[in-house]
């Protein structure tokens, strides 16, 4: 019996990013912002108490649900490294020489012995488009009649679909901002970027092969 071997790419989930905009193989969509860190502990009493107001309203306020994921990654400190090393080698005083390479040292030691972690922190955003188009699609399907390709309609089914997904995005950010969380909606390219990270931890110099548009 020979033997079949599927691609890395039929196990992940994804159909393509679009836009910014991921797109999964069942049809729903997906939106990703990347969300500022907050000092909770540095805070007043009143501050927190007044920041877990807020966040409870936030969650309070939400008729769908949202993911929260946070990246933590250890630190690639090698692009410092090259930046303190291309400017020791543009140095042409001795003593400084001698300082940037002491420090350079000093970097490079520290680094070694202590794990540095960065964290990010995102909030998945879902939509899934109407349910009745969804059967529709399927009883053609079942009764075998071939779906002709209407480039227009699925270019306006998507933005229909987008503008939902928008609005949902906006309740997020505006219900965060409350609290003094600063997001960024990401573009087609840093999510690529971050969906790689995430199923090719050890890989991540290399792009992603994904259809974006």
């Amino acid at each position: 019996m020979a033997e079949t071997s599927k691609a890395t790419q039929d196990f992940v989930p994804v159909r393509e990013v679009r836009d910014g905009i991921v797109i999964l193989k069942d049809g729903s969509m997906r939106s990703v912002l990347m969300a500022s860190s907050l000092n909770f502990a540095l805070k007043s009493a009143g501050e927190q108490e007044s920041i877990l107001f807020q966040f409870q309203n936030f969650l309070n306020s939400l008729d769908f649900s949202v993911q929260f994921f946070i990246q933590s990654r250890e630190l690639d400190i090698r692009p410092y490294i090259n930046l303190l090393e291309e400017r020791l080698a543009a140095q042409t005083d001795d003593l400084m020489r001698i300082q940037v390479q002491e420090y350079i040292g000093f970097i490079k030691n520290f680094t070694e012995n202590t794990d540095i972690m960065s964290k990010s922190f995102f909030l998945i955003v879902p939509y899934t488009p109407s349910i009745l188009d969804q059967k529709k699609d399927a009883i053609g399907a079942l009764l075998g009649k071939k779906k002709k390709k209407d480039p227009e309609k699925k270019s306006r089914s998507f933005e229909e679909d987008r503008s939902q997904l928008q609005q949902r995005v906006s309740v997020v950010e505006q219900g965060l901002s409350r609290t003094g969380i600063r997001t960024i909606q990401l573009g087609t390219e840093e999510v690529i970027e971050l969906l790689y990270k995430l199923f090719n931890p050890g890989e991540l110099e290399k792009p992603i092969a994904l259809n974006n548009h």
